[in-house]
Order: structure tokens, then sequence, then C-alpha cells
């Protein structure tokens, strides 16, 4: 089922699916799997671009070469840009922590405050994907096998995607968004009580 909210459709697969990334046990291997780059809009392409000797410290040698020698960027098969990606293979902001987790080097530049933006919204948000079109804009459920881990935790802590991705939600669509989510929550929580 669909939900209106303004110019946004909403499955509400978002509130009915629950999830929680799982770290220890997938690794961050989302940040190396794929076919492409994680999705990056325009604005994002800027900043990193503008950016990016802040946060080549928090990269990887390859990383920074791959980057050095392509740009931030490149447009994948539905002309969209997307992160480079090392090789073919995984991002070239990826980095591996010494407990073996991979992360994202614009995230830990964030954190360590050298730079003033997180990740890109596309990775913030998964397992939510963004489509916008002329005059909406849809949010969808993904499933990726690689996230069942997360699925489970979720499940587990009784938590929906919808909850688990506060903070990205509202750094994407604002606070008022967001409360609407948690309106239409309820009510759907109401209306199966029934």
């Amino acid at each position: 089922m669909i939900i209106e909210i303004g110019d946004k459709l909403v499955s509400t697969e978002i509130f009915e699916k629950e999830f929680v990334c799982n770290l220890g046990a997938c690794k961050g291997i989302c940040c190396v799997e794929g076919d492409d780059g994680a999705p990056l809009s325009m604005e994002e392409v800027n900043l990193l671009e503008d950016n990016i000797e802040a946060i080549k410290p928090f990269m990887t040698p390859e990383g920074k070469k791959r980057v050095e020698e392509n740009g931030v960027f490149y447009m994948d098969r539905d002309n969209e840009p997307v992160t480079v990606l090392n090789e073919g293979k995984e991002c070239s902001f990826v980095t591996q922590g010494e407990d073996g987790i991979y992360k994202c080097s614009i995230e830990n530049a964030y954190r360590e405050e050298a730079i003033d933006f997180n990740k890109p919204i596309s990775c913030h948000l998964y397992p939510i994907r963004v489509k916008s079109f002329r005059s909406f804009t849809s949010l969808n459920y993904d499933r990726w096998p690689i996230c069942s881990d997360a699925c489970v935790l979720g499940k587990e802590l009784k938590v929906s995607v919808y909850k688990f991705l506060k903070e990205p939600l509202t750094r994407a669509f604002g606070a008022p968004f967001y409360q609407e989510l948690v309106k239409i929550d309820q009510q759907l929580a109401d209306y199966q009580g029934e």
C-alpha cells in the first residue's frame, strides 16, 4: 500500500518491516557489494569535490588514487551520479577498521568534524530507496540479501524501518515529515487493532 504525504508517496512497508543494521554480522559489506557506486545528488557531488582534501586523510591509498584519477563520481547506466569505485569493485570512499568492519571515510570525516556533512543520503537512508519524479518523490523499502541479519535484529528488537532511520529521514525531508510518519504509524496500528 502507498500513503501520500504532500508530494511524497511512501510505501507502508517502511512501517511494517523491521530493520536494524547489524555491523557485527554483516561487517558493512554494503559499502563493498553492488553494481555501482552510491547514488549521489549533484549537491553531494559538489560537497565532495569541495571537501575532498579534508576527506582524503580518512581514505585508503587505493581510494585516494581512484579519486585523484577519476574524480569523486561517475554517471551510471541511468545517467545518475554515483560514487567512483576502486577497480569497478568497492566504493572508493570505503575503509576497513581494525575490527574488520567496512566504514565510510566521508562519515568518519564528519564524525571527526573535518567536514560538516555526513555520508551520502542514499547510504544513510538504506534500506529506503528514494526516487524523484517530475511531480512526486517515492520512498520504498528495498530488499537486499546481504542485509538479512539487519532484518533479523530489527525483528528481535521490534524496530520498524522508519524508526531505525529517524535521523536520515529527518535529515532528508525535515522533522515535520518525520512527525507525519509517526502519526501514520499510529493510525496504521490503531486500524490493525480494530
